[in-house]
């Protein structure tokens, strides 16, 4: 098999503060959008996709969790051809993976361009959740648990899932005050961030760790166990989009000077029932040893440690899950995340910043689209796109999108050539 390099040409991203349904807008004005803006960025025109397509060259990825709920939509793939008519014969489909669904669809796009079966794929990520209400789609999104036994006749049941993953850290390293100080950190360094950042959700918002840390008040109500308000993701509508392309198209393109590259990834599944997560972990070093082994496994392809990552991109759907990403990467030991979040270590201006973008709490969360956002955002930071909330150092990337509760975990590297 070839083992042809993949790289990142660019990519755009909606802005995660707008309601497309109040809009009068329908998923076909969202993908034209993001497609249209990703395709001006990566440089390449429909007339192109046309002729890549007649040499079959070309490919085309969607991921998105559950739209046939929604938005009464299945057959997302062949649904591209509504979106412009160069679409017309290109093979594409649709991945899912709950929220890790938008990594699917890398993942499957970068396995094509290694194979040689492509030299481009366009891959997109999208969801429109503001078409239901809150209590509504916090049911549907219970599909990405199993369903019958931790979602079904359950309020909001991932929050409740994600408070039990910060109680079992409780249970198992104490200093439970420290522990849920630093989770209001997390929430207001991500906030802050989100302010730097022109598409995010909540960039208006005003969020301080004192604000945070007043759990179960009138502002911030308790959601799930210990978790309020403040420490979870947004609901979203939004696509983001990236083109890669092998070595063969990008010397064809006369493309000059580093580009972007896909180093390494990681990807395993935990048992699906987060009861059977704790079971299988209790003797364990980490809590969640499966996201600990996906981020080996990306850094063994890779050829890194975490010393050579200069900032991650990770899955904060709660603050309880980006608590455990930080041991995960390796930033610290497992029971010792404050450590890091206290030290300032993954702070904007620090050594291991993280979501440097505002992450799911910040920028935003429509679930199909997060992992190619974080992807998007590796690409922007690597090749210095990121506008105000460029980073000094960003040479090489790391990024986790989880689905369920940690069940499918994905982790991609990207660097510099």
């Amino acid at each position: 098999m070839n083992t042809n390099k993949v790289y990142v040409l660019g990519g755009a991203q909606t802005d995660f503060e707008r309601n497309w349904s109040k809009e009068g807008k329908n998923v076909i004005a969202l993908l034209r959008e993001v497609i249209s803006d990703g395709c001006y960025d990566a440089s390449l025109t429909y007339a192109q996709i046309e002729q890549l397509n007649k040499e079959n060259r070309i490919g085309f990825f969607v991921g998105n969790f559950i739209a046939e709920l929604y938005a009464n939509q299945g057959h997302l793939g062949a649904l591209l051809t509504e979106v412009h008519p160069a679409f017309y014969g290109v093979p594409s489909a649709r991945y899912e993976a709950a929220c890790a669904s938008g990594s699917v669809a890398l993942d499957a796009a970068i396995t094509k361009i290694r194979s040689g079966d492509y030299d481009v794929a366009i891959v997109v990520g999208w969801e429109m959740m503001k078409t239901v209400s809150s209590k509504v789609g916090g049911d549907y999104l219970g599909r990405a648990a199993y369903y019958d036994k931790e979602g079904k006749g359950i309020d909001f049941p991932f929050p409740k899932l994600f408070g039990r993953l910060a109680d079992a850290y409780i249970d198992r390293y104490g200093e439970e005050d420290r522990y849920m100080s630093a989770l209001a950190s997390i929430a207001e360094i991500n906030y802050e961030n989100a302010k730097r950042n022109p598409n995010a959700q909540t960039r208006k918002w005003f969020m301080s760790r004192e604000q945070a840390n007043m759990r179960d008040t009138e502002t911030n109500m308790l959601v799930g166990g210990k978790l309020a308000v403040s420490d979870c993701s947004q609901v979203t509508d939004g696509a983001a989009m990236v083109v890669l392309c092998s070595e063969k198209y990008k010397e064809e393109s006369g493309l000059k000077g580093p580009t972007p590259v896909v180093k390494g990834f990681g990807h395993r599944v935990a048992p699906m029932q987060f009861s059977k997560k704790l079971e299988e972990s209790r003797d364990m070093d980490y809590i969640l040893p499966w996201t600990r082994q996906t981020v080996v496994d990306a850094y063994c392809r890779a050829g890194v440690t975490v010393n050579d990552i200069d900032f991650f991109e990770t899955h904060d759907c709660f603050t309880s899950s980006e608590y455990a990403a930080i041991s995960a990467f390796g930033i610290t030991e497992p029971g010792k995340e404050y450590e890091a979040v206290e030290d300032g270590v993954i702070a904007f201006d620090g050594t291991k910043p993280i979501n440097p973008s505002g992450g799911l709490i910040g920028c935003g969360h429509p679930v199909g689209a997060s992992g190619v956002r974080m992807f998007l955002d590796l690409y922007k930071q690597i090749a210095h796109k990121a506008g105000d909330y460029q980073l000094i150092k960003a040479d090489t990337g790391c990024m986790l999108n989880i689905g369920g509760s940690a069940t499918t975990n994905y982790v991609f590297v990207m660097g510099r050539e």
